[in-house]
């Protein structure tokens, strides 16, 4: 009786030890005025990126990979393409309407 009054008692220290997977914050890249921003974004594997319109154009997002990585639909004003990566590398695109529009995320 004694040692289960000890587990159960000492059990909260024990969950309190063990790390808790959070989930990712997306991080965004914001498509304005002909141009991405950030331009170069850092992030951890794992990490959902979501590049948001808020031009009044619309625009795309290209990867430069072949095979292509990804690549989004035209998104007019206030529409939003997310991606998920997965691996670790630098991962570049462009706007295949507006080729000079570049950017570039590093996932490490």
């Amino acid at each position: 009786m004694q040692s289960r009054r000890f587990l159960l008692a000492s059990a909260p220290a024990l969950l309190a030890a063990i790390p808790m997977a959070q989930a990712q914050q997306p991080a965004t890249v914001t498509i304005d005025d002909h141009d991405y921003a950030p331009r170069e974004l850092r992030v951890a594997p794992g990490t959902k990126v979501v590049w948001n319109n808020k031009d009044d154009t619309p625009h795309n997002v290209v990867s430069t990979d072949n095979p292509r990585a990804f690549r989004s639909r035209i998104l007019d004003t206030d529409e939003v393409f997310e991606f998920t990566f997965a691996s670790p590398g630098t991962y570049s695109y462009y706007c295949s309407l507006h080729p000079h529009m570049q950017g570039r995320i590093v996932v490490g």
